[in-house]
């Protein structure tokens, strides 16, 4: 078997171990969504939460507010833009400012997601970081670990995944 260089490495390969894991958990959130026959990505999701929680945001407000960069954003709105998820009008105290804002589908998505998909997800990842303790390079190969062992998809406490395609 050949050696996990990464986590072999410890601290020096943090940055690539906390992307290696979000990737993974990203990855596993994507096939929950999916058996819930939801068509959108994992990663477009906070997007959709920052705007319901936040109400209308202009795309400088949704990178601060999700932590990216405003291409990123640009990008990932204007894929929920064709999706019909969101909207985007000019701001009524400023017509150079341009809002985005839930469409009716996307808040349709988003109180639908609130209902099954993401306290499904929300409870693996509980189940999954539960029994943490101590060091951070232990814990994160107990993630690993975890991961490896039992997918979030097949961890979620709240509802299975057939529960999740009777849902809608």
């Amino acid at each position: 078997m050949v050696e996990d260089v990464v986590r072999t490495l410890g601290f020096l390969c943090l940055g690539s171990r906390l992307r290696r894991i979000g990737e993974r958990l990203q990855a596993d959130t994507q096939q929950v969504i999916d058996e819930a026959g939801v068509g959108i990505q994992a990663g477009q999701y906070p997007f959709l939460a920052a705007i319901d929680r936040a109400g209308p945001l202009t795309i400088g407000e949704l990178a601060q507010a999700v932590g990216i960069t405003q291409p990123g954003v640009t990008r990932t709105i204007g894929q929920l833009l064709e999706l019909g998820f969101v909207d985007m009008q000019s701001a009524p105290d400023d017509q150079r400012r341009r809002l985005v804002s839930l469409s009716d589908k996307g808040q349709e998505l988003v109180d639908h997601s609130k209902a099954t998909i993401w306290p499904c997800v929300a409870a693996a990842v509980a189940d999954l970081c539960g029994d943490l303790d101590g060091p951070i390079l232990e814990q994160l190969a107990a993630i690993e670990d975890g991961l490896a062992a039992l997918p979030l998809i097949r961890r979620s406490t709240v509802a299975g995944p057939h529960a999740l395609s009777t849902a809608q």
